[in-house]
């Protein structure tokens, strides 16, 4: 298909006329190798055709003869015979507004080694990714697509609908009654997808559901041949009549027509192997050509579509998907513009685009009680955004139904993107209880479920409580932390490896020389230097070469800064833009760390060594709060409901260490703090060519800094009253319930965990 794509590309054809003939080829391929055309003797008409009906200098007008037969039940007379034994199709596919264009003889060549494939083994739910190949990657990061895999589409519909009917067909087994009641409410169903693509969500919705209707129907002759014999149940079960599960009752919105076209194809597809199915079963089959039924795929902006025109909201309606993926820092000026308009009052930065969708289904149902689940990025049930989003929903009556915590998540594409997502289903039942998956830290590897009685925003098995950004710590005993130092100066107020000479030559700039510390430089023992030109004047300044150099090339970079902030900070060239050096030893706190830490890894820092804005910093004079974030329990509230990149833990001061609920603290326990503090800084000292990222790597931790960190969870698990023993889930609600009383939100129900084995009496 990307070969064929390309002939037509090079040959002019627009993106219009190109999606459509290679939609109607793919539909023609399959049906050569699926049984469409029930022709005697050659399956494989269209092959033939092919081979023996066009030539390369007439391939498109033998085509176009083609299409219009097949899109018309009276045929011309004067078109060519096998044209006109084709069947009649009908349906938009071959009747919607087509220009043919050049036909190569390349192109020719590719159309009959194409067919020489068995197009029938390959599963409509995959024809998506196959058609991602055609599009280069750079396009499709673009529109945040990334088709689904059937393995992540099975994870969102099994336990929001799939399961659910399963058990049911299995618990009505021997109960015709029962039976009966469940193919009734299969009829009812209808999805929708919002967010469609190639339509992979409703391929194998249908796929699925069709699939327990035909067991269902299986087990209703079982129940007639044991009631009233083989006879009558030959003579009276014509299933072709009673299928209750049927193609227009499955919806999509796509913004572009080349998904949107295959979503239409292969739906069309999945029904005929579907019917095969049926017939294998039960002698029988609905014949859809001409095609009468089909899938509603809605070529448009689901952002600027009313999803109420495309199908009424009820109970029954299911919505599914897998939105685009576009952060908050990516998003274009449109994009935001429609989620501003979408959130309204309750729009906040912090929301990636994809919780529009979010919003318009909590628009779309409004009180009626349907059910929805969409595979998103894991951002959106971390860190601040989390309120913004979840907080409407709870609202609106909706509980989370079940959740797949953050794992990674690869496409069928060749070259799929490798993303980090959650995948949530909410409805505004009461049973089934939910049901939480949670992965791997690195977010590979199979998901372990758990029934729990509920999942709260952070997708925790715990109450609901929404944590807050502050601007200072909620407990006193927490000194303040504060970002680091921020150059703006597109890398000139650094000094490379290969320039550390010429700068320790000069006798003016050698005095300013001093290192610096990232976030990689913190964790990994990196050398890097930087100027630091606090408290200098310009004539000081003008005596070196190589500090007006760089000085000059600051200012010149602000100058052309689209930033009127930054453009500001030309009038002072010679500093960082953003200054918080202190003046005594501070506490070096790393933005990230990898998520497969045991502790959290600060590092204690002279006031020499220059903090960037990669880390975040405390003054830390007896190390009380070296002792607070080495503990296990600030690792896992940070993991609980902190941000992430990609898996790796995020640090943020005004979210999640100042939310931190640590308790009040007596002067015995952080004497013991503190000093156990010091024995963990005595312990690094033992390994002096040791980096934090070497001493703290998984499985590795030398035992002297481990038993440092024990002596600090001795004392930070008796602040909090929590046993040795507790669990990571347990230690998260006790701190939950902490920060929920602190800030005076609604007391959680208590009766849903219990907890007290895990706390000291």
């Amino acid at each position: 298909m990307s070969t064929l794509y390309a002939e037509l590309e090079a040959s002019g054809w627009d993106q219009h006329n190109s999606t459509l003939l290679l939609a109607r080829l793919l539909f023609l391929y399959f049906a050569d190798d699926s049984g469409m055309w029930k022709h005697p003797g050659r399956p494989d008409q269209f092959q033939q055709f092919l081979l023996d009906g066009t030539t390369d200098e007439t391939l498109a007008s033998d085509l176009s003869a083609l299409f219009e037969a097949l899109s018309h039940e009276q045929r011309r007379a004067d078109l060519p015979e096998e044209v006109r034994a084709f069947r009649y199709v009908n349906g938009g596919l071959f009747t919607d507004e087509f220009t043919m264009g050049l036909l190569t003889e390349t192109f020719r060549a590719e159309l009959i080694n194409a067919g020489d494939f068995d197009w029938s083994v390959i599963s409509p739910a995959i024809f998506g990714s196959m058609f991602q190949t055609v599009k280069d990657k750079k396009s499709r990061r673009h529109g945040g697509e990334h088709y689904t895999t059937e393995e992540s589409i099975l994870r969102t519909i099994d336990p929001l609908f799939l399961t659910e009917f399963r058990q049911r067909l299995s618990s009505g087994w021997n109960d015709r009654s029962q039976l009966t009641k469940l193919h009734n409410d299969l009829g009812r169903v209808r999805v929708l997808d919002p967010a469609c693509g190639c339509g992979n969500f409703l391929i194998v919705a249908y796929r699925e559901l069709r699939a327990l209707e035909l067991d269902l129907l299986l087990r209703q002759r079982e129940l007639d041949l044991q009631d009233k014999g083989k006879d009558y149940a030959q003579l009276s079960f014509d299933v072709t009549g009673d299928l209750k599960v049927r193609l227009d009752h499955f919806y999509g919105i796509e913004i572009e027509e080349w998904p949107a076209r295959i979503a239409e194809t292969a739906m069309l597809l999945v029904d005929h192997l579907a019917n095969q199915r049926m017939e294998q079963d039960f002698g029988q089959a609905p014949d859809r050509l001409p095609i009468q039924i089909a899938p509603k795929i809605v070529n448009g902006n689901a952002l600027r579509t009313e999803w109420r025109e495309l199908i009424e909201p009820t109970p029954d309606v299911i919505i599914v998907g897998n939105p685009p993926f576009i952060g908050q820092y990516t998003k274009t000026a449109e994009q935001t513009a429609d989620a501003r308009r979408i959130w309204g009052a309750r729009y906040n930065g912090y929301l990636d685009y994809v919780t529009c969708w979010y919003a318009l289904a909590l628009q779309y149902f409004g009180d009626v009680a349907g059910r929805w689940a969409f595979v998103s990025t894991n951002s959106i049930s971390q860190g601040e955004a989390a309120e913004y989003l979840w907080r409407p929903i709870f609202e609106a009556g909706w509980r989370c139904r079940f959740a797949h915590r953050s794992f990674q998540w690869v496409t069928e594409a060749p070259d799929g993107a490798a993303v980090h997502v959650s995948i949530i289903g909410y409805d505004k039942r009461s049973m089934p209880k939910a049901t939480l998956w949670t992965y791997p830290e690195s977010g590979k590897g199979d998901g372990m479920p758990a029934e729990v009685p509920n999942i709260n925003p952070y997708l925790l098995p715990a109450p609901n409580t929404f944590v807050s950004s502050s601007t200072r710590p909620l407990v006193s005993e927490l000194p303040p932390v504060t970002k680091g130092s921020q150059p703006t100066d597109g890398g000139n107020f650094f000094v490379d490896a290969d320039q550390l000479a010429r700068v320790r030559a000069d006798s003016v700039a050698v005095r300013f020389l001093r290192p610096f510390v990232g976030a990689r430089e913190l964790l990994h023992d990196i050398e890097r230097w930087c100027i630091w030109l606090e408290g200098v004047d310009a004539a000081e300044i003008a005596r070196s070469d190589f500090l007006t150099e760089r000085v000059e090339a600051v200012r010149d970079l602000r100058l052309r800064s689209k930033k009127a902030a930054t453009r500001a900070k030309a009038a002072t060239p010679h500093l960082f833009d953003e200054r918080r050096q202190p003046h005594a030893s501070y506490l070096g706190i790393p933005r990230h760390v990898a998520q497969t830490r045991e502790f959290f890894t600060a590092k204690r820092l002279p006031p020499e060594v220059i903090c960037g804005d990669a880390n975040f910093m405390v003054e830390d004079a007896d190390g009380f709060a070296l002792g607070v974030l080495s503990s296990s329990m600030f690792i896992l509230w940070m993991r609980g409901i902190g941000g992430r990149i990609k898996s790796d833990l995020r640090f943020s001061n005004t979210f999640v260490y100042n939310s931190f609920p640590l308790p009040p603290i007596s002067d015995q326990r952080r004497r013991a703090l503190v000093h156990a503090a010091a024995q963990l800084i005595e312990a690094r000292a033992e390994f002096p060519r040791e980096s934090l990222a070497d001493l703290y790597e998984v499985d590795r931790i030398p035992e002297p800094i481990r038993r440092a960190h024990a002596a600090i969870d001795s004392v930070i698990d008796a602040v909090f009253g929590v046993r040795p023993d507790a669990t990571v889930e347990a230690r998260q609600r006790l701190m939950l319930r902490r920060y929920s009383k602190l800030t005076r939100q609604d007391a959680p129900d208590s009766t849903l965990f219990d907890d007290s084995e895990f706390v000291e009496q």
